[in-house]
């Protein structure tokens, strides 16, 4: 049975999203969840349900991208026997199990035009006709919708309709990246850590390395939180339960010369001789070096203003002051 999934995180940007939601969850009105791939739409999606007077109704979820436009059909507004080859009887679409309740439309942008007419027919009625039937069957169902695609964008080039457009945006709740959720890294990476040595068996979980902490900030996090769990897990398994603290993370697991997506071939490797003979002997305690010299640059500059700093160089609060502890710039008197 369905239940309203836990969040977690205290950063600003997060508890902005959610208290948006729990102002949006009493209002009966469609509602369209934004935001990058992996940022926890579902869970947005989830509590709007949960925390709404439909809470004991169902909650269904329809991914449009995971079906073609036939069978995406028949999955929200089902069929009667006879209206296609192979069906032998009738069959309740999603719209229909969601009466009620809440439907879930995941990945919106990828609807079909033709599905987008009728679905703005059933918001506007309340009202369908499965395929190949005749009888119009009445509906009671909120509809939120989620997308990572620019819809107004879509919509001024004839992808997506406007009026549909409007019809479910009576608000929007954008969710945020997890680069600009701060401290909500390292409490993710934890729980994730946690539940994954408790699966594997392991007696408890030692924790991340200072090191291993830094980069968990300095990382910018593409896929989210589901990004993020799947290197916490892969790190873990990689090391093994060996009492020590995690000290690397796996970010890529490809191969060393292998990417995932190569949108170019790699350079060549240039002669020996060619090469510089003033590169550092020790790559990363160069970068190292840098990275704090860059750090008290950038608090000299601003009269050691953290936020200031941060801004100057593309980071949020969090992670400088991360950055500041890794190298030990915890005040303008201990650098000085």
């Amino acid at each position: 049975m369905e239940t309203m999934q836990t969040v977690i995180g205290e950063s600003h940007a997060l508890n902005t999203a959610l208290d948006h939601i729990s102002k949006l969850a009493g209002i009966d009105r469609s509602i369209l969840v934004t935001g990058e791939r992996g940022t926890g739409k579902e869970i947005a999606a989830n509590r709007l349900h949960f925390l709404s007077s439909r809470w004991q109704g169902p909650f269904i979820k329809l991914n449009c991208a995971s079906l073609p436009e036939n069978l995406l059909d028949s999955e929200l507004f089902g069929y009667e026997p006879g209206a296609f080859t192979g069906a032998r009887r009738s069959h309740q679409g999603r719209f229909e199990r969601a009466d009620g309740g809440t439907l879930f439309l995941d990945e919106l942008g990828t609807m079909p035009l033709a599905l987008q007419e009728k679905l703005l027919r059933v918001i506007e009625y309340g009202e369908l006709e499965r395929i190949g039937g005749s009888q119009t069957v009445k509906v009671d169902v909120r509809i939120v919708a989620a997308t990572n695609a620019d819809l107004p964008a879509m919509a001024a080039k004839g992808e997506f309709r406007w009026d549909l457009l409007d019809r479910l945006t009576f608000d929007v709740v954008n969710m945020p990246p997890l680069h600009a959720r701060g401290g909500d890294i390292t409490l993710l990476a934890e729980h994730f850590a946690v539940r994954f040595a408790a699966e594997s068996g392991w007696h408890h979980f030692p924790g991340f390395t200072p090191n291993a902490k830094s980069e968990l900030y300095c990382y910018e996090w593409p896929g989210n939180v589901r990004e993020l769990r799947n290197v916490i897990e892969r790190s873990l398994h990689r090391q093994g339960e060996d009492g020590e603290q995690i000290a690397e993370l796996v970010i890529n697991p490809w191969p060393p010369g292998q990417t995932e997506i190569s949108e170019s071939p790699l350079p060549e490797t240039p002669p020996t001789n060619a090469l510089n003979s003033e590169l550092p002997r020790n790559l990363r305690a160069a970068l190292e070096q840098q990275e704090a010299s860059w750090l008290e640059q950038a608090l000299d500059q601003t009269a050691n203003n953290q936020k200031q700093a941060a801004a100057l160089l593309g980071l949020s609060y969090d992670q400088i002051r991360g950055l500041m502890r890794k190298h030990g710039l915890r005040s303008r008197s201990l650098r000085s």
